[in-house]
């Protein structure tokens, strides 16, 4: 059973379109994460969820019931959809208690007193609050304002909740910690939830299913895992981590695959399976630094990328290294245990090694367009804006 249908959403600012005929299903009890940059139009969609922005057209039906129809001149307004809300700013009143501010719903809702009391202390208990009901919510730390924001807006059990960038204003340590008790209470309480992001990471963690988002479309809706193994698109490859984004044209077929030759190089990478075409067929392909091994110079050299170093990073965990592939740079990570291997200056700027990619783990996706030059994407150009 869906519980959130969206049906061909147009919202319009100016003329302008900033989500372009969307459509999708979402299952009660599920977590979905709405993923992308600024002004990919995710925000739009949830707030025309919300009901705080009336779209231009198409349908929005939550738990069955149609909250807003171009067709059937259909607006619900926001107070009357049985939804929760977490903004990026805690927007707590600040002459009002924690309970107060918890409260505040159902005191709206005309809920009994102590009926109302028990919710509250309930729900601050299953924030970890309980013990701060009486504190004025000022005077709380942010993750703590958070979870009391948190609290107020699942504290009526609403059918649906919304979640607009909640943890952003967050240190990383809090968000860490905010990220696993945001998915602990939506599993507890059966809720279905709707959370914005622009953090891959975040999103992978929360959501049963992510959606990718791009100039008010979707790119790719799958699991974590599909999104995270096997973008679409290099548009999707860069949002969700592929740190190596070449683009290049088929080459010969070798056991298990082919070769893809890297434009403006004579440097070629091997991928496992099918080619999508003859040789000369233009194909962009993908891969992790992690997945890189970085070697000193060798007899293996055809199985190889050979290159020089621009710059090696330490980062504690690893070491980044910057490889420059015949002027495309390629970026390979070299985990701290693995650091034996080399010589205080084997990594040096300047220094000729070899990079070995395993072909399972590069991934094939259409030629695009994107004004890339010699062999390298510029995902400045797609997520800008």
């Amino acid at each position: 059973m869906s519980s959130v249908r969206i049906s061909g959403l147009v919202k319009e600012f100016d003329g302008a379109k900033a989500v372009e005929h969307l459509d999708l299903d979402i299952a009660a009890g599920e977590f979905v994460t709405l993923l992308g940059p600024s002004g990919c139009g995710k925000t739009t969609t949830l707030r025309c969820l919300a009901g705080l922005e009336v779209p231009t057209r198409g349908e929005i039906t939550i738990a069955g019931r149609a909250v807003y129809s171009e067709q059937e001149s259909t607006f619900v307004p926001p107070d009357k959809r049985d939804i929760g809300m977490v903004f990026q700013s805690y927007g707590l009143w600040p002459h009002m208690t924690v309970g107060g501010n918890v409260g505040y719903p159902l005191k709206l809702a005309k809920v009994p007193r102590a009926q109302a009391r028990t919710q509250v202390l309930e729900m601050l208990e299953r924030v970890g609050l309980s013990d701060r009901a009486d504190q004025m919510a000022t005077s709380l730390s942010g993750g703590q304002q958070q979870r009391v924001a948190l609290a107020r807006a699942m504290v009526r059990r609403p059918t649906l909740m919304l979640f607009d960038e909640p943890l952003s204003n967050l240190d990383a340590k809090l968000r860490l910690s905010m990220r696993t008790q945001l998915r602990e209470l939506h599993e507890s309480m059966r809720t279905t939830s709707v959370y914005v992001t622009h953090d891959q990471e975040e999103a992978i963690a929360l959501a049963d299913r992510v959606v990718v988002m791009n100039k008010g479309l979707i790119e790719q809706v799958g699991s974590p895992r599909e999104l995270y193994t096997r973008p679409v698109s290099a548009f999707v490859a860069d949002f969700m981590g592929f740190q190596n984004i070449l683009t290049g044209s088929v080459g010969d077929s070798v056991a298990g695959g082919y070769t893809v030759v890297v434009a403006g190089t004579t440097a070629t990478v091997r991928v496992a399976g099918e080619p999508p075409g003859p040789p000369g067929t233009g194909v962009v392909v993908a891969f992790r630094a992690a997945h890189v091994r970085v070697e000193r110079p060798g007899p293996d050299a055809a199985r190889r990328l050979p290159g020089r170093v621009r710059s090696c990073t330490y980062l504690g965990s690893c070491l980044r290294v910057l490889v420059d592939l015949g002027g495309v740079p390629v970026r390979a990570q070299v985990d701290e245990s693995d650091t034996g291997r080399f010589g205080p200056d084997d990594l040096a700027p300047g220094r000729e090694v070899h990079l070995a990619v395993p072909p399972e783990r590069v991934v094939p996706l259409p030629a695009e367009t994107f004004g890339t030059g010699a062999g390298q994407y510029r995902p400045s150009q797609v997520i800008a804006g």
